[in-house]
């Protein structure tokens, strides 16, 4: 079925199904699903070829890899929520601010040590500034604002220690692979971060909205209440399990495990590619990345519960935990093995090929700003930046190739549209925890932030069409 438009059948299902329910999962397993009958149409051939490759997916080693960085990656944090550690570092940081410029200053400066995921960025750090909210003279809608920015757009351009990585170099390996593209997809992702050019627009233009230009709040809110909790008073311990009273207050728990997560992945990289090849620079470029970021949450994961039993931390609470945090990844890990699938089904039912025989009369500057607003629109429509990923990563990579564009580029400009999504929709994860912690409407928060992240969108589009120009 090489190059037949049956190909684009299961990426029809899935984007309108995923936008209808709101539900990528949903439109993901509906188009895997009708792939695999495409291939395999009868009764039972269709579920056949569904599982064969559901269960390859799974199985391959780097697969497998990625799913248990990410399992244990959430099953730390979740000790580390336990341990005191994050309550410990609010708590301290809550000490120290007493004006807006120092609590702006603390959320910037706060990113190095709660960079690992958005959802763990805002337990850390939203919690302290709403206990300030009354003291420095901002409304919940501009803090939530600053702290987005420093969330979700900066993560998603750190590529070592965070629950994002293994997922995004997932996602290039599984578009590479079904594209026939010979290339490392990790280096791939490495390559691709300069051209998330959403992500550094919406940063810049966080910084200037945050300290020298002040937005008018859509909130109608009491000030006197802004940030309170209807149940728990004006008391921030409320607002998430991790910073409950009941926790001690013990902020190395967080800071020491991260530190050291960052300086191992360091160290086993090197020590990876060194084996292989004994200059510095070369050493890094050679090296197995997934593995030794493995390795290292591996080593950190053990170091951290033997130091929390020698602080009287019971071995059962301890497990209990680990594997509670673990288990908030389940549905992450669910999405991935479908995606997966999807790709082999692509692949097999000769997508790649179709895009590249039907594309390549599109003029090369349309291409990637095109893909860009469609990726945005998306993500904002399903609220998910993971989901735009894995639906927009196949045909991103197999319309630069009939396009001649670079991979990077347009690898850059798939992660920047799921970016947008994650930042700007009222359906993200990222909208509604923050909203739920500093206690505003969903809505009217999502609505406050949309000018803002629709400016940065359109700067970004003008610089995809502006990548034309780039040497390939």
């Amino acid at each position: 079925m090489e190059g037949n438009w049956v190909s684009v059948v299961p990426f029809l299902i899935v984007i309108p199904l995923s936008i209808l329910t709101k539900q990528v999962l949903a439109g993901l397993f509906a188009g895997f699903l009708a792939g695999s009958y495409l291939l395999s149409p009868s009764l039972t051939g269709g579920l056949d070829v569904f599982i064969r490759l559901l269960v390859k997916g799974m199985v391959d080693e780097n697969n497998i890899k990625i799913i248990l960085f990410l399992y244990m990656f959430s099953g730390l944090i979740g000790i580390i929520k336990i341990s005191g550690g994050v309550r410990g570092f609010v708590e301290k940081a809550s000490e120290r601010i007493h004006t807006k410029k120092e609590a702006l200053i603390l959320t910037y400066l706060s990113t190095l040590g709660t960079f690992t995921a958005p959802s763990f960025r805002f337990v850390t750090i939203a919690p302290i500034m709403r206990a300030l909210l009354q003291k420095v003279n901002m409304s919940a809608q501009e803090l939530g604002f600053v702290i987005e920015t420093t969330a979700t757009p900066i993560i998603v351009l750190i590529p070592i220690a965070t629950a994002f990585v293994g997922y995004m170099t997932s996602m290039v390996d599984a578009a590479v692979h079904a594209g026939n593209v010979s290339l490392d997809p990790y280096r791939l992702f490495i390559q691709s971060i300069p051209f998330n050019f959403f992500s550094f627009v919406m940063i810049i233009v966080g910084i200037y909205l945050s300290f020298f230009h002040r937005s008018r709040s859509t909130e109608n809110s009491d000030p006197n209440q802004i940030g309170r909790n209807t149940e728990g008073g004006d008391d921030w311990h409320s607002c998430d399990p991790s910073v409950n009273r009941e926790l001690p207050v013990k902020p190395w728990n967080l800071l020491a495990p991260l530190a050291l997560i960052i300086i191992l992945t360091m160290v086993f990289t090197w020590w990876s590619g060194y084996q292989k090849n004994r200059g510095i620079v070369e050493a890094f470029l050679n090296a197995d990345v997934m593995a030794a970021m493995l390795a290292a949450l591996l080593a950190v994961s053990l170091l951290t519960f033997v130091w929390l039993l020698f602080q009287r931390f019971t071995l059962n609470d301890l497990i209990g935990s680990f594997i509670q945090g673990g288990n908030e990844m389940v549905s992450v890990i669910v999405l991935l093995s479908i995606v997966w699938g999807l790709s082999s089904v692509a692949e097999k039912l000769g997508f790649a090929a179709f895009i590249t025989q039907h594309t390549g009369w599109i003029p090369s500057f349309f291409v990637v700003p095109v893909l860009f607003l469609f990726g945005g629109a998306l993500s904002y429509f399903i609220g998910s930046a993971w989901g735009t990923w894995g639906i927009l990563m196949p045909m991103g990579i197999s319309m630069a190739q009939a396009a001649g564009i670079s991979l990077p580029i347009m690898i850059g400009a798939v992660f920047a549209s799921g970016t947008f999504g994650a930042f700007a929709s009222p359906l993200s994860d990222d909208t509604n925890t923050l909203a739920r912690i500093l206690n505003i409407s969903v809505i009217e928060y999502a609505r406050f932030k949309l000018k803002p992240a629709l400016i940065a969108a359109g700067i970004t589009a003008l610089l995809y069409a502006g990548t034309v120009f780039l040497p390939h």
